[in-house]
């Protein structure tokens, strides 16, 4: 360790991303991306002479971006916030809501960047056990002191909630701060967004990487009452005034106004998650109910660790979490039909034989 290392930099457990190959012909189902290509609308514009207006700083307060996600979600400009990417609007919400306060309670499997960024900001963590179908309880939140925030659906499990469990949550806890990370919502699960007007104690956050296939632009953007909003103003002001850059903005703007293609992808990858845990189930595998678009399996008599290492020797990457009562499982995200068919025909050639 370097001697100029801060104390807090000693202490992280920095997150881990999944593997990001350079081999292109691999099948990649370890990142939950989109297997489909962006809106042809955004497309367009990356390929667009816009140049000369890059010499100029971009609109700090991405107002053409922020009337976009106000017209898909039914809200005001003023209810919205956007970032480089949902990773970097969560990290400024846990600093503007939760450093010095209360613990932060959040699911004991779910997003890893979650004890990170507790870490980073000096923030005290409470993990609450998912219940023994891994499902979100929500029960043991109550009563609580600090901010809530998980994930909807529930990250790797691919779980949903119901949309009047997380309302009566929110009703029940009025003067607690809840944050619903809906960064997998477009594939099954019912957003919380309708309920911003109502809740001030709400905060919602989107992102442009998983349903309109743009995970490489880092484009962002939370739900909140203007209070709310006025918070991660601050902050982001306090750290970097121009996160969107202008290209990110416009391609930005044309995915979220092409409602038809955003359709068409997502109905396809629902699809291929239907037919993909038929087939993985008739192998023997149990597969749990995913309102995302990727999978979480198991299977009684092959070993999760076994069939990951098997799938990477030909060709196909996944994820795998060595980490306690996830480590039997992998998760899958959803491919094309074609990739989907592949891994399928190897797994069953790994679990026969197992």
């Amino acid at each position: 360790m370097s001697r100029f290392w801060s104390d807090v930099v000693r202490r992280l457990s920095p997150y881990v991303p999944g593997e990001q190959p350079r081999n292109a012909d691999l099948v990649k189902l370890n990142t939950n991306e989109n297997p489909y290509p962006p809106s042809p609308r955004a497309l367009a514009l990356v390929s667009a002479d816009i140049g000369p207006s890059l010499r100029l700083y971009p609109d700090p307060n991405s107002v053409g971006l922020k009337d976009a996600v106000a017209r898909g979600t039914g809200l005001e400009r003023s209810n919205v916030f956007v970032g480089n990417g949902s990773d970097e609007v969560l990290a400024l919400s846990f600093l503007a809501f939760f450093s010095g306060g209360n613990a932060l309670q959040f699911p004991d499997v779910s997003y890893s960047f979650y004890p990170v960024w507790c870490q980073l900001f000096g923030i005290e963590a409470e993990r609450i056990a998912l219940a023994e179908d891994f499902r979100v309880d929500l029960t043991p939140y109550r009563g609580g002191k600090g901010g809530i925030i998980f994930p909807n659906p529930n990250a790797p499990t691919g779980i949903a909630l119901a949309l009047s469990d997380i309302e009566a949550l929110l009703r029940d806890e009025p003067d607690r701060l809840v944050v619903v990370d809906e960064a997998y919502v477009d594939f099954g699960a019912e957003s919380t967004a309708a309920l911003v007007p109502r809740f001030e104690n709400l905060l919602v956050v989107q992102t442009l990487s998983k349903s309109r296939s743009l995970a490489g632009l880092r484009v962002g953007w939370a739900l909140g009452q203007p209070d709310l909003i006025s918070a991660l103003d601050r902050v982001k002001n306090s750290f970097n005034s121009y996160p969107i850059d202008r290209v990110a903005e416009q391609v930005a703007v044309a995915a979220l106004d092409d409602e038809s293609h955003f359709r068409e992808c997502r109905e396809r990858i629902i699809a291929t998650r239907t037919q993909t845990t038929s087939r993985l189930q008739t192998l023997g595998f149990e597969v749990l109910p995913s309102s995302a678009n990727f999978i979480f399996v198991h299977h009684p008599r092959a070993q999760a660790s076994e069939l990951f290492e098997g799938l990477r020797e030909r060709d196909i990457l996944v994820r795998y979490f060595e980490q306690p009562r996830i480590d039997g499982h992998l998760r899958i995200t959803i491919g094309t039909d074609e990739e989907m068919m592949r891994l399928v025909s190897v797994l069953a050639e790994l679990v026969r034989a197992a």
